[in-house]
């Protein structure tokens, strides 16, 4: 991933330097399980945690040779170890050192990026409490429909994410797998205590089962677990940017001092970082396709996943880090204008009250669609002349002839839209 995007921690887990680190562990672990089952001699394994290097420079000289990473890993790692060079990597192939070591980067790259959703949902839980009361006009299909509570919207929001956090965590542990059973995973070649003892020392879980490679469904679920919560960002985002329009106005994105919106026009203050958030799911729903096109491989395996993993695993955790600790900020800075909302409620949501008046006259007439004739030509009537609900209603004699004032003032009341917000809010709020 690019720069632009790359947070500090999370891109320094996908360092070649990093990398190398892990490998070496895992081959310095799989010469301790040899030696703890008496196959190589302890006092060697012992000089080897001791004395082995790696040179990334050098590394990339003799891979431009062998065309072969973990071989030329292999053969500088032996440089720096004189006749101990024997026992390193013995027994294994490729993939015993590969899958554990990814497995580990995925783990610690996940633990980042649940760190990342703590201060994301306290943003949410708080501004689900604090506007519980505030009436914002809910909306179907772009068009007003009844009132609702704009924390509402944050709870909801809250909620979601706690299923995202809760999905992550179950990828994760899905991912965090190892295995160290040889070329074609029947363990001809190693012992499957080398392979306990091994995972057992990097924190990781060994496959019941494998090939030469652990299957890629793990690694497709985290991905997709990645991509489903880069969705539900990119959904808040939407709602952000639909509200943040100018004759809408009810939710901006914050503006900095010194921020420009267009190199052309002063006046513009665009929610770019919203649009940010819509470009990056569309990424990473991309990267969930290829982590899915990765399963299918021939035999006992391919390399065909390889490529694509080298691509799509990194920028799939480097890329959601970014969107969890940028989304956050959007929140924390969001101009929210109460006023506007209730404003807009006064001038164009007359109509939204039609339910309450169709559901009061229902019962006084013959039958429901009888009602809703009577009150679907008022209710145009008022959305398309900016006109008063409730004064048309108050005209229309086939209503005051079956509803009293008071029947008819009861259709108008807000409270029935926010009777049961703080249980609905403190439920979902719950959900942690």
């Amino acid at each position: 991933m690019i720069p632009r995007y790359t947070r500090p921690r999370m891109g320094g887990l996908w360092t070649d330097a990093s990398k190398y680190s892990i490998w070496l562990e895992v081959e310095l672990c799989a010469i301790e399980g040899w030696a703890s089952i008496g196959r190589i001699p302890r006092a060697a394994a012992a000089r080897i945690r001791k004395n082995a290097r790696f040179d990334p420079q050098r590394i990339a000289e003799i891979e431009a040779v062998t065309r072969h990473d973990v071989a030329a890993f292999v053969s500088n790692v032996g440089e720096s170890l004189g006749e101990d060079a024997k026992y390193f990597h013995f027994g294994l192939t490729s993939s015993d050192v590969l899958d554990p070591a990814l497995a580990v980067q995925l783990s610690r790259a996940g633990a980042l990026l649940l760190e990342d959703f703590q201060p994301l949902l306290a943003v949410l839980r708080g501004y689900a409490k604090k506007y519980r009361g505030t009436p914002i006009a809910g909306r179907t299909h772009g068009v007003f429909a009844e009132p609702t509570a704009l924390g509402m919207k944050f709870a909801l929001w809250y909620a979601e994410m706690i299923r995202a956090r809760r999905r992550l965590m179950a990828a994760i542990e899905s991912v965090a797998t190892g295995k160290v059973s040889g070329s074609v995973g029947n363990y001809a070649n190693i012992d499957p205590r080398v392979e306990l003892f091994v995972c057992r020392k990097l924190g990781i879980t060994p496959a019941p089962i494998s090939t030469q490679i652990i299957q890629r469904d793990r690694h497709a679920e985290f991905v997709a677990a990645i991509a489903l919560c880069a969705s539900s960002i990119e959904k808040m985002a939407l709602e952000i940017r639909l509200l943040h329009r100018t004759e809408v106005g009810e939710i901006g994105e914050g503006f900095r001092p010194g921020q420009r919106g267009s190199s052309s026009m002063p006046h513009k203050k665009n929610p770019i970082g919203c649009e940010q958030m819509s470009g990056m799911a569309r990424l990473l729903r991309g990267f969930s396709t290829a982590a899915m096109e990765n399963i299918p491989l021939w035999h006992e395996r391919d390399i065909s996943h390889s490529s694509a993993e080298r691509v799509i695993l990194p920028d799939s955790t480097v890329l959601l880090d970014y969107m969890l600790a940028t989304f956050t900020e959007i929140l924390r800075n969001l101009r929210i204008d109460p006023a506007r909302m209730k404003d807009n409620l006064r001038r164009f949501g007359s109509p939204v009250y039609s339910q309450r008046v169709l559901n009061a006259l229902t019962g006084k007439c013959g039958s429901r669609d009888e009602a809703y004739d009577i009150v679907q030509p008022l209710a145009l009537r008022a959305a398309e002349t900016g006109g008063d609900l409730h004064d048309l209603v108050l005209a229309e004699p086939r209503i005051t002839t079956r509803l009293s004032k008071k029947e008819i003032a009861g259709c108008f009341d807000d409270a029935v839209y926010f009777k049961h917000v703080e249980k609905t809010i403190n439920r979902a709020l719950a959900e942690d």
